[in-house]
Order: structure tokens, then C-alpha cells, then sequence
């Protein structure tokens, strides 16, 4: 009888085991897990308290206030009063085409839009539960998380390079991390976080992070500010370059309508051919775009449907892309025309606020969504192809300083085979 009680003991311990009677340790949550990667405080019940103890998390916190607290006053303050002053009332949606994971700048010029749609070349990638991690590979994590902020607090932008260096081989990688540290740092509390993928029609499916071949890839961010209601926001790591026939991003994109769109430090994409159709999209489903010289050349706007209004100093490009072509007649015209205000932040490539030109363009003119169309792209461009000068200016021996900052895929991989770059802007 002993044995037969012994045995249905262990039975049932067994099998309170196999069905969860036995308490694992509680995960952390998203938002736990955005505020340790971004060195804010946790609540003392949190699974990371201990590890927000240790001294690598107590370096990592100290050095992101102080980026922070800086990026807070020479940055986002300015920011703010600028589009307190400048910017007409924000759309629900807001569109950051070669933005990367860039929710900083995001957050700080369009601080009222409900979606955030950003697009980059870098994948999701992961964070796990780092309480399952052992503790230098944390360290580590939070040290490559500071190495691949450092760029874009001190000079506006992202270094691809460098980012694909620090967060693309380990636990914690890709831009999801990068994101969610932007989310804690400016305030947010994230609610809840899924992957997601387009299938061969365009239409968003639920995904699992893998890397199936698809036209993008991305994650949903569902977020709140102060007690507010839910915003949401996509990254999407997908191709911006011309597709024969329609692009299936971009045509996916449309079904947000009409937004607000800004463009920086983005490679001059927009002023090759075969981004038409991101050119076209942005011209087409914006409400204001806000833009340095990188974005959509000022010749493609049409004077009928568009208010420009310069701000800062138009200087060109940096020497290194004088061969690119891509510095902008209209766009000097523009400035001495226009009566350019001063920036009192950096912005851009001319990351200082005395170097730094910004364009506010604000669409004047109605244009149904149902008529603003995405050429084709073997339909040929007549529109503005050519009409942007291509005259440069002599080189500048004292722009050559901010040229170490560059970080050009195009030359670090070659110079693509046009007009179709899937290389780089295809599934990877």
C-alpha cells in the first residue's frame, strides 16, 4: 500500500510538472526589456532588477543619460520649438523612407502623428529574454547598443557600418533593440510587440522573425505616452528601389493614405533613377515632407501643388559626393531666393547647425489618393529626370573634416547595377 501511495505521489508530481504545476521564473515584459536596454529605472518586482544592479548596467545607464540629456538640449528642445512654429497640423501617419530605425527624430518632428511607418536596410533581428542570458553576454549587448547610438546622437545619423558591426552578431541584434531603447528614452510605454511579413500580394501577415523570402520584413510596435491611447509603429526592413512593374511595399504603403513624411541622411537615393517610385510615392502621399538635400530633389516639386520654404545654409554636398552628382542649382537659387530662417540645431550630413540646410515643403494643391499613382518603372520618366542641374561646385578643403562620418553602401558594396538594385534593398 506504502509503494502504491509513493508511486501515485510521484505520478502526480510528474505530471504537475508536464502541465505547468511547477512555477518557472516570470518573463520580463517588453517594456521592462526596453527601459533596462536603455538604462532607465525598473520596478523592484521586475525580473531585471538583478541585473540592473550589476556594474556594466550601471555604466551603460550613466553613459546614456548623459547622450541623452545632451541629444535633449542641442537636439530634440530646438526640434520642438521648430515645429511648434513651422509645422501645419500633423497627419495620423507619418512616413520615414531610408529612416532605419530612427524613432528619435521621428518622435521628435512629428511628436502627434498615431502611426509611425519607418524603412530601412537593416533586418528586425531579436531581443530575448535576457534573464536567460548569462551576464557578460549582457554586458556585451549594452555595450554594442551604446556603439551603435554613438553616431547618430553626436552627428543626427546612423552609420550603417558601424550598426551592422555592433548589433548584427549576437543575442541582442538587429534594430528592434535600437528601437526600443528610442521608445523608453522619449517616454513611451510599449504595450505589446509582434512580427510581421507581406505576403506575394502586398497584404500584412503575422510572422515568427524568420527570414522567408518576402518583399518585407518587419515588426509592430504597439505603444502609449502618458496614459494616452495606443499609437502604433512599423519597421520594415524592405526595397525602396524600382521593381518592374508595381512595388509591392510601395503599393502596401498606400493603404495608409495621406501622411506626413521626412527624409534625411539618405544616401541621395532619391536622386537616382531607379527610386522612382519611392520618389513618386513620397511626392504622391504627402501631406508636408520635411527634408535635407538628400531627399527628393527640389526640381521633381511642382510649384503649383508644393510651398517651399528653406531654413539653414544650402553649402552642397561634401567633397566625397561631388562625383555623385548630386548637387542642386534650383536648390542654391532656392536659398538666395527664399530668405532662408536659421536652424538652431545640426541636421544631416552638415551635421552642424551653421552648416545644415532643411526644406519644409507643404502640399498646396488636392490630390485624390485615388489618382496619385506610382510610375511604373519601365515607363519612362520624363517629369523631372533631367532638370536638376548637374553643375558642382569647386571642392571645399575644409568639408573634407565631416567626410569620416560617411558611411555610403553604395560604395562600400560597389556601385548597383541600375535601374534594379535588389541586391541591396531585397529580401536578405
Amino acid at each position: 500500500m506504502n509503494r502504491l501511495v509513493a508511486s501515485a505521489i510521484v505520478v502526480v508530481g510528474l505530471l504537475a510538472f508536464a502541465t505547468g504545476g511547477v512555477q518557472s521564473e516570470p518573463r520580463p515584459s517588453a517594456d521592462e526589456t526596453a527601459r533596462f536596454l536603455a538604462g532607465m529605472p525598473l520596478p523592484e518586482d521586475s525580473p531585471l532588477a538583478k541585473a540592473y544592479q550589476d556594474a556594466s548596467a550601471k555604466q551603460h545607464r550613466a553613459h546614456f543619460d548623459a547622450a541623452f540629456d545632451k541629444f535633449e538640449k542641442t537636439q530634440k528642445t530646438p526640434i520642438r520649438a521648430w515645429v511648434s512654429a513651422n509645422l501645419p497640423e500633423h497627419q495620423p501617419v507619418m512616413y520615414y523612407l531610408f529612416g532605419g530605425p530612427d524613432f528619435l527624430y521621428a518622435d521628435a518632428f512629428f511628436p502627434n502623428a498615431k502611426t509611425y511607418v519607418l524603412v530601412g536596410l537593416e533586418p528586425v533581428g531579436q531581443v530575448p529574454d535576457l534573464t536567460k542570458l548569462p551576464a557578460w553576454t549582457v554586458a556585451q549587448s549594452l555595450r554594442s547598443l551604446q556603439g551603435s547610438l554613438r553616431s547618430i546622437l553626436s552627428v543626427s545619423y546612423f552609420i550603417t557600418k558601424q550598426m551592422k558591426e555592433e548589433l548584427n552578431t549576437g543575442a541582442v541584434s538587429g534594430t528592434l533593440p535600437i528601437l526600443y531603447v528610442f521608445l523608453a528614452r522619449t517616454g513611451k510605454t510599449i504595450q505589446d510587440v509582434s512580427y510581421v511579413y507581406l505576403d506575394e500580394t502586398g497584404t500584412l501577415q503575422p510572422g515568427d522573425g524568420a527570414r522567408a523570402r518576402t518583399s518585407a520584413r518587419g515588426v509592430k510596435i504597439e505603444f502609449s505616452e502618458g496614459g494616452d491611447e495606443r499609437k502604433v509603429l512599423y519597421y520594415f526592413s524592405a526595397n525602396l528601389g524600382d521593381e518592374r512593374g508595381r512595388n509591392v511595399f510601395l503599393e502596401y504603403l498606400k493603404t495608409f493614405g495621406q501622411g506626413d513624411s521626412m527624409i534625411k541622411s539618405a544616401s541621395y537615393m532619391l536622386h537616382r533613377s531607379y527610386f522612382s517610385q519611392s520618389r513618386s510615392f513620397l511626392l504622391a502621399y504627402s501631406k508636408v515632407l520635411v527634408e535635407d538635400d538628400s531627399g527628393v530633389p527640389v526640381a521633381y516639386f511642382d510649384p503649383t501643388k508644393w510651398k517651399l520654404q528653406p531654413f539653414g545654409a544650402y553649402l552642397g554636398p561634401l567633397n566625397i559626393f561631388l562625383e555623385e552628382n548630386v548637387y542642386q542649382l534650383k536648390l542654391a537659387q532656392l536659398y538666395q531666393k527664399g530668405q532662408p530662417k536659421r536652424l538652431e540645431f545640426g541636421i544631416g550630413y552638415q551635421f552642424r547647425a551653421a552648416e545644415s540646410n532643411l526644406l519644409l515643403a507643404i502640399k498646396t494643391g488636392d490630390v485624390p489618393e485615388t489618382t496619385a499613382t506610382i510610375p511604373n518603372a519601365n515607363s519612362r520618366q520624363t517629369e523631372a529626370d533631367n532638370t536638376y542641374a548637374r553643375q558642382q561646385p569647386p571642392p571645399r578643403p575644409d568639408r573634407q573634416r565631416d567626410d569620416r562620418y560617411w558611411d555610403d553602401p553604395f560604395r562600400r558594396d560597389g556601385p548597383p547595377p541600375p535601374p534594379f538594385p535588389f541586391f541591396l534593398f531585397g529580401p536578405r
